[in-house]
């Protein structure tokens, strides 16, 4: 179509869209020195006629600067009130900017470089812009993406709306993202807009790790974050804990599912919809959750406590506040910036709270938030944590911070490995799994150090038929906490609770113990009992670091019924080992009537 079959102009001034509306037959679009152009052949006119009421006796309607810079003058205006289609002309206009003199409106252009078909999405001024026009599919095509140039690798250009009447849009700052489900996910971040055309550089491919169905991971709803907030882990398990603004478990799940579920959660498709609408990350909607971007320095809070995963504003600016150190340092807070600038210095408040700033730090980003997947391992992004359980020895954390750590240090878990017994009887089987020696439960792991009393809460555990102690796998392969069985005086093997251990030259000390019904002498029998229980899942599981040779495990597995139910089991007894990868074994269940 030509610009004259779609665009008039009335005797207020207003320059309206009268064509095809966007994905119809004939939707025409047009560059903004089209646009120029066609207005001075109106103004030449010597007398207006039709729907184009502009001719040599008006005043000048448009100027060019260049082709890609054109001022709408003397009271002529964008009509994006749509005169009388339904349509605004903005939307049909593309590779420049427009300044409306009249009220200092400017939309500015944007030419996306990227893989033909992407699904653009704008952040700006804290949300994502809701009419996202430029992704439609035009008649006739089959992928999105007004007015591409696919031979130059054009995706979209179109213009953008950066100054409202004269009220520049969150400093003409924008963020072009693409977040769809089975390709990578990019951001392009433009720090205010310049006239003529910017450009958004994305990237948009296939992502190798990103093949389930949408719908199987929004089934994984085990995959959770225990904290959205500051918390200390020891991942590199070398006992000093660093810090993190999350701890992510998968449950059973692999690591690529943990993936897999965080680029699920912050997903964002045609119009700005998240792919799911209960997709909440730290008080954000996930379509626009980027994890930390800043770290503001400080000298102390002062008016309370900071409540992480809600606002923060300053003079010039509003973030949303992901972690912060108060009860450790109290000399940093983590944000998302959402409106403005980062401060370096000033206040930042919450409601009461507050603090002052004394220097900024930068962070980059990850798209998507949790970090690269290899597929078997997790290249964290920055300050992301996970349970330490679930992490394993490929994975890579860069902490928030932490004693003896420099600025963006990284740190690799130990190999933490699991063993489970399954084919279990929920609430009817009693499992038992402890270290094996020539096929038969070793219950001389170790033995008491000094004489304990019925009641105690730490006790000592030594060497006996195994070595312990700093350097052995029991350095390592004891769960920090769990169950061991003592050997009372009664000669009965009591099963005690233990909530922490401490690993020394020889032993191990077992601490907030409960459960000893007798006293213990020195001397008396000690074993870890790293599964004691009735069951309370089909399998049952223990996870430890892997101590760097094969541990040979002891499996009992019964169930001898009841006085209303005789249906039990004939003891099952087998063994088996936790090695490099873990180990399973699989009850057999023969009936004992």
């Amino acid at each position: 179509m030509a610009i004259a079959d779609d665009v008039a102009i009335d005797l207020s001034g207003n320059i309206y869209y009268t064509g095809a509306v966007h994905g119809a037959t004939g939707a025409g679009y047009y560059t903004v020195i089209e646009l120029h152009r066609y207005l001075q052949d109106l103004a030449d006119d010597a007398v207006a006629s039709g729907d184009d009421l502009i001719d040599i006796t008006v005043d000048t309607p448009s100027d060019r600067s260049t082709d890609n810079i054109i001022a709408i003058l003397n009271g002529f205006r964008l009509d994006d009130a749509n005169g009388s289609a339904t349509d605004a002309i903005s939307e049909h206009l593309y590779d420049g900017s427009i300044i409306q003199q009249e009220d200092g409106t400017i939309w500015d252009g944007l030419v996306v470089i990227a893989a033909e078909g992407m699904d653009l999405q704008i952040l700006q001024n804290g949300s994502l812009v809701a009419n996202d026009f430029w992704n439609t599919v035009p008649s006739g095509e089959t992928t999105m993406g007004l007015n591409r140039d696919v031979a130059n690798g054009i995706s979209h250009r179109f213009m953008l709306l950066v100054n409202n009447a004269g009220t520049e849009i969150d400093g003409r700052r924008i963020i072009g993202m693409t977040r769809v489900w089975g390709k990578t996910y990019s951001e392009f971040k433009v720090n205010g807009t310049a006239r003529g055309n910017n450009v958004l550089a994305l990237t948009y491919a296939n992502d190798l790790n990103n093949v389930t169905a949408e719908g199987t991971v929004a089934g994984y709803t085990t995959i959770v974050n225990n904290n959205e907030g500051y918390v200390l882990l020891d991942i590199n398990n070398d006992g000093t804990d660093e810090a993190y603004y999350s701890e992510w478990t998968r449950a059973a799940f692999t690591v690529n599912d943990l993936y897999e579920r965080a680029k699920w959660a912050t997903a964002a498709e045609s119009g700005g919809t998240a792919v799911t609408a209960a997709a909440t990350l730290y008080g954000l909607d996930g379509n626009i959750f980027r994890g930390i971007t800043h770290q503001l320095n400080h000298g102390g809070t002062s008016g309370g406590t900071w409540v992480e995963g809600t606002p923060v504003t300053w003079t010039g600016g509003t973030g949303q506040l992901l972690a912060a150190n108060q009860s450790v340092n109290d000399d940093k807070i983590w944000i998302q910036i959402l409106t403005g600038v980062a401060p370096t210095s000033g206040t930042v408040s919450q409601g009461g709270v507050s603090c002052t700033v004394s220097g900024l730090v930068e962070r980059p980003i990850r798209t998507p938030f949790i970090g690269v997947s290899t597929g078997s391992a997790l290249i964290g992004a920055y300050g992301l944590g996970m349970a330490t359980a679930d992490t394993g020895p490929s994975d890579l954390f860069t902490p928030l911070e932490g004693s003896g750590l420099s600025e963006g240090d990284t740190i690799t878990p130990p190999n933490n490995v699991q063993f489970c017994v399954n084919g279990l009887v929920i609430g009817e089987d009693r499992v038992l799994v402890g270290p094996a020696s020539g096929g038969l439960l070793q219950e001389n792991q170790g033995q008491l150090t000094g004489q304990i009393n019925a009641g105690v809460s730490s006790f000592v555990m030594g060497s006996n038929a195994e070595t312990l102690g700093n350097g052995t796998p029991s350095a390592t392969d004891t769960p920090t906490a769990g169950t061991v069985r003592v050997q009372g005086d009664d000669g009965v093997y009591y099963i005690c609770t233990y909530t922490s251990r401490i690993i020394g030259p020889g032993t191990i000390t077992f601490a907030g113990v409960s459960g000893l019904g007798s006293n213990a002498a020195a001397g008396n029998n000690v074993y870890i009992s790293y599964i004691d229980k009735l069951a309370t899942a089909t399998s049952e599981c223990f996870t430890v670091v892997y101590g760097g040779s094969p541990r040979s495990l002891f499996i009992r597995v019964r169930d001898g019924g009841t006085a209303g139910d005789l249906e039990g089991i004939k003891t099952f007894e087998t063994t088996g080992t936790l090695g490099a990868a873990g180990g399973s074994t699989t009850a057999i269940r023969t009936s004992d009537v």
